[in-house]
């Protein structure tokens, strides 16, 4: 891309709330507002120096599902958590929610670095980090293998896409929020392009990304997708979620033309399934919406989550719909159906090892194991309804570096 587009995109940033003034909604949100989240501090090597908060509802199923949620860029998990409403699902619900956080001296504005190849290939980076959490939160809470599903907003959204693609052994789902597909970008210049243009593709080579990411070892059941992206989005550019879709409409080996077509508290929803019947793959387009995560009302009239920046209202609650869509809204959690009580005891972070057993090793080693084709519990519901490296200077320079650190695209 040109100087000129470049300086003109990043200009965007500067008419949003912002990555510095986020509110209850930024770095400070678990200071400000109270969160029912828990850090832990040990849970493996930690190669990507990633935190780790989690939430274990005093009701859980027997043999939990956990859905990994991952904020987007200025915010934290509790802020996140707090906006989107995850936790309150998953006391509704009883299921396990793990919230990874990004931290500063990764990221100047705690994105994800979904863009560097030293984070997003398997065992390697964020992603290693991400996978060891869930081995530990699936050694403590015996939760059901085959129920992991992974979430994200924004940059959160991409590294979403990133642990579909590297771990689809571990995840049956995903959900990606105005996000992008994997294996588009492994530098900034590539990664601004993304976002801003998104060049088409043809499926075949975005799914070639995907395969590749396991060395075309993978012989196993493909994780599920859903999209969302709000077509007024002028951040990252609402194309991706198109890209997205034909990315794993490849993948599941499923035609171009949805299989079925309707509206959804208003918005148009697109949906194809296997030859089993079950939805894999769903594009919700959000009409009219800026970048953010839909917020809204569901079931029965019941709010999860709370406005705020990229965190928007617009009459319908992506969360509960993408729980829906895993399959975890079926069965309310009640105090007689608990498997066992409250949070674990979490060890201070005084008594902690800084490197800790690798849990993953064991649980998910790299060679890639075949999932056998099971069929899920969860039912879909048809409707109508190293790190990366700092630019090289240039002439203009002092411009472009604080406008390439205020998207989050350098540290």
């Amino acid at each position: 891309m040109s100087l000129a587009q470049n300086v003109e995109f990043m200009r965007q940033f500067s008419k949003l709330s912002g990555f510095s003034g986020l509110g209850a909604y930024g770095r400070g949100a678990s200071a400000a507002v109270p969160s029912p989240l828990v850090e832990i501090n040990q849970f493996g090597t930690n190669p990507g120096a990633l935190r780790m908060f989690a939430f274990v509802p005093e009701h859980l199923q027997r043999a939990p599902a956990m859905v990994v949620v991952l904020h987007g860029c200025g915010q934290t998990a509790a802020g996140y958590d707090l906006g989107a409403g995850w936790s309150t699902l998953a006391k509704r619900y009883g299921f396990v929610l793990l919230m990874p956080e990004q931290q500063a001296a990764n990221n100047a504005n705690t994105c994800f670095n979904w863009f560097n190849p030293g984070d997003v290939a398997r065992g390697r980076g964020e992603a290693a980090s991400i996978r060891q959490m869930i081995a530990r939160m699936v050694a403590e809470h015996e939760i059901d293998p085959r129920r992991i599903y992974v979430t994200g907003l924004s940059a959160g959204g991409a590294m979403t896409s990133v642990m579909l693609a590297t771990y689809p052994d571990v995840f049956a789902g995903g959900a990606v929020i105005a996000g992008l597909p994997f294996g588009i970008a492994s530098n900034v210049r590539e990664a601004l392009g993304g976002m801003m243009q998104s060049s088409p593709r043809p499926a075949h080579e975005l799914g070639d990304f995907v395969r590749k990411a396991t060395r075309n070892l993978y012989k196993g059941r493909w994780p599920k997708v859903s999209v969302w992206h709000g077509s007024a989005d002028r951040t990252v550019n609402p194309a991706n979620a198109d890209e997205i879709v034909k990315q794993w409409l490849d993948v599941h080996g499923l035609p171009s033309a949805p299989m079925s077509t309707g509206d959804v508290d208003g918005y148009p929803r697109e949906v194809w399934w296997n030859e089993d019947g079950e939805t894999v793959v769903e594009s919700y387009t959000i009409t009219d919406m800026a970048h953010g995560t839909p917020l809204g009302t569901a079931g029965q009239d019941e709010s999860y989550g709370t406005a705020g920046a990229f965190l928007i209202e617009a009459g319908i609650s992506s969360s509960y719909h993408i729980a829906n869509f895993f399959g975890l809204t079926e069965r309310v959690s009640q105090p007689n159906e608990a498997a066992k009580p409250a949070a674990p005891v979490i060890p201070s972070a005084a008594t902690v090892s800084l490197q800790s057993p690798d849990l993953a090793a064991t649980l998910w080693p790299r060679a890639i194991p075949v999932r056998e084709a099971k069929p899920r519990e969860g039912k879909s519901r048809e409707t109508k309804t190293s790190r990366k490296p700092k630019r090289a200077g240039i002439d203009v320079g002092a411009v472009i570096t604080r406008a390439l650190t205020a998207a989050g695209l350098m540290k």
